[in-house]
């Protein structure tokens, strides 16, 4: 990947978002690119790939033991079902599920009858659930994650003194984005410490030069900065809870 190095800092002109293109226009990363006459690329630099049946065996975890599941996003869910679909395992009706938002919680009608199922959701976090699992503090949870779980999550369980186990059913794995070694962005927008990792791994002499980088999350931004890298452009903050209008607000200054 190309950094420019110029005498003055540029005007932004480009954005790469690295996260999948969304699958419709609706995005606000569509909207900000016509607001602010921006070019906005899309690109995840990091991509899942589901653990085989055969290596979860492995685990000698079985899954009839366990009377809930807790999902910290869809990626779970759908690993979940699919190695459920592998082993031939029949989920039943009784098991209990626990979403650490209802649009994960939502998700699940992709493989269950919604309304007929127990289902709790929180609005982010595990701590969100926390009243709701004291009232369900006797089941047997699973924790599907990958190779890479979230720590906030496992800490907070820990903590509580849940009978969980951690069961890792997808790898989190760099992409290949060597067709973007010739290629420039003013802002390179993160949304996770393990998109810092690809970058590094597939362009080790990046150097950020006049490229603005934009971090999403406390834990993107330290590993932003153990990489070396300045962060230009930090959400949330206080008033500014999403990535774009974290990015509007630097632009609106920056291109003046």
């Amino acid at each position: 990947m190309q950094e420019k190095n110029d005498s003055r800092i540029r005007k932004v002109k480009s954005i790469l978002v690295t996260l999948p293109k969304p699958e419709t226009e609706k995005s606000p990363y569509y909207d900000l690119a016509k607001k602010l006459n921006l070019k906005v690329d899309f690109r995840s630099f990091i991509h899942v790939e589901g653990v085989p049946a055969r290596d979860f065996r492995k685990d000698k975890i079985n899954l009839t033991d366990f009377t809930a599941v807790i999902f910290t996003s869809r990626n779970a869910a759908d690993h979940f079902f699919r190695i459920c679909e592998e082993m031939r395992y029949d989920v039943p009706a009784e098991l209990k599920y626990f979403c650490l938002s209802e649009t994960i919680a939502l998700y699940l009608q992709k493989y269950i009858q919604y309304r007929k199922r127990k289902i709790f959701f929180g609005k982010q976090t595990a701590a969100d659930l926390a009243e709701v699992l004291k009232k369900h503090a006797n089941e047997k949870f699973l924790y599907p994650c990958s190779d890479v779980a979230t720590e906030d999550t496992m800490k907070f369980l820990e903590k509580s003194g849940y009978d969980f186990t951690p069961a890792v059913l997808f790898r989190t794995v760099v992409s290949d984005l060597s067709d973007l070694a010739e290629v420039f962005y003013d802002v390179i927008a993160f949304f996770s410490p393990s998109s810092i990792q690809s970058l590094f791994k597939n362009f080790p002499d990046f150097k950020q030069n006049n490229t603005r980088i934009a971090a999403f999350g406390t834990n993107t931004s330290k590993a932003c900065t153990d990489a070396g890298l300045v962060v230009d452009i930090a959400a949330p903050t206080p008033g500014v809870p999403s990535m774009t209008l974290a990015i509007e607000n630097y632009i609106k200054v920056s291109n003046k």
